[in-house]
């Protein structure tokens, strides 16, 4: 099936609530183009600059995109929306939030034009349970569009948000995650957008640009977690809060961190785990990115 085509049959397809959300979702994905097993990525997006910048970080945005199949919709989770309860946007037409202040115009001139999928947020919501929302009124905020513009620059991808409960644990939005793995199987990538060591109160701003510069807690940090990953160790990133100081002051609120809490909670038992952009800069942020297939 051509792309145009896939999205006006998913802004048209008629939803079934009453079925079983799996065999709801193979219904609906009948109109998807056939695909291999969507990866799972978590992307370091840090300053909304990288939107318009060229830098080694969106070429391996880029990179990313140019090596895995073209999928049939992206699912995000954006640490920039953060929200009592979880909900999936379900407009057809996702407005470009520019949710920062401080920063050229040509950045607040970007648009990303990508449809929305309110179907897909549908079986989305059956998937995950009732108690998950329909939002009709956010679009797609800078931790989604200024990463997800690099891989796909066409705009041409349906796009939505999944938000992130900030009263839950770790622990319920790694669970909440694995519920979505029928989603890879129809050609949905699923992404976590945030950063890893996230200390914006400390940021050494006279070192912005300085190569890898991380203070020394933040180096320690990342190696930790680092380490866990690549061993498939997941239990001391869930208990994050409990594992010292380096990590106190890398993550000092969940909300940057939890998306690679989702990319983790999809990860199969016999899928490789890859970092890229495994860098630090302002001393107190890191662009660590993991590609899971």
């Amino acid at each position: 099936m051509k792309r145009k085509t896939f999205i006006k049959a998913i802004s048209a397809a008629p939803i079934a609530l009453t079925m079983n959300p799996l065999n709801s979702l193979n219904s609906f994905a009948d109109t998807f183009s056939s695909t291999d097993k969507m990866p799972v990525l978590f992307l370091g997006h840090g300053s909304p600059m990288n939107a318009i910048e060229e830098n080694d970080f969106v070429r391996n945005f880029r990179k990313v995109g140019s090596e895995i199949q073209k999928p049939n919709a992206i699912l995000c989770i954006s640490a920039h929306w953060y929200t009592k309860g979880t909900m999936v946007t379900a407009k057809e037409h996702p407005k470009t939030i520019h949710d920062f202040g401080g920063f050229p115009q040509a950045l607040f001139d970007v648009q990303y034009p990508a449809a929305g999928s309110p179907e897909l947020a549908q079986q989305t919501q059956q998937l995950l349970g009732d108690h998950i929302g329909l939002d009709h009124d956010w679009g797609l905020d800078h931790g989604t569009w200024s990463v997800v513009k690099h891989l796909y620059p066409e705009a041409d991808v349906p796009v939505i948000q999944l938000s992130i409960d900030y009263t839950k644990p770790p622990a319920y939005h790694f669970e909440l995650a694995s519920r979505l793995q029928s989603l890879r199987e129809k050609g949905v990538l699923i992404i976590g957008s945030g950063n890893i060591v996230h200390n914006l109160r400390m940021v050494d701003w006279p070192n912005m640009n300085k190569e890898d510069h991380g203070y020394d807690w933040a180096v320690e940090a990342r190696a930790s977690v680092n380490k866990h990953l690549l061993d498939g160790n997941f239990k001391p990133l869930l208990d994050y809060i409990n594992q010292g100081k380096a990590y106190q002051l890398a993550i000092p609120t969940p909300d940057h961190y939890l998306p690679l809490i989702y990319t983790l909670g999809l990860k199969g038992k016999s899928e490789n785990m890859e970092l890229f952009n495994d860098k630090l800069m302002a001393g107190s942020l890191s662009m660590t990115s993991v590609k899971i297939s």
